[in-house]
């Protein structure tokens, strides 16, 4: 890809990654606290399961899709707050 377009395409496939990158941090802090606190004995289960990984893979992978899609679409939303703030004169 080349061209006038391809520098826009970079930044916005850049600005995407990074927010999927803040999101999905975000989601790994939750599941490590969640496990830490025990909250709803989510630990104890996750421990006492018969394949620990496994249950650890799924929520972690269920936390990253959810919270990196939620900060993904919070960017994208909030691009157009700089437009629609700006005074009419």
């Amino acid at each position: 890809m080349s061209g006038p377009g391809a520098k826009h395409g970079q930044h916005a496939v850049r600005f995407l990654l990074q927010h999927l990158a803040i999101g999905s941090l975000g989601g790994f802090l939750f599941g490590g606290l969640v496990l830490y606190f025990n909250m709803f004995g989510l630990g104890d289960l996750v421990i006492g399961s018969a394949s620990p990984g496994l249950a650890l893979f799924l929520l972690f992978f269920g936390l990253f899709v959810t919270f990196g899609s939620l900060g993904m679409g919070v960017a994208v939303m909030s691009l157009g707050q700089e437009r629609d703030s700006d005074p009419i004169e």
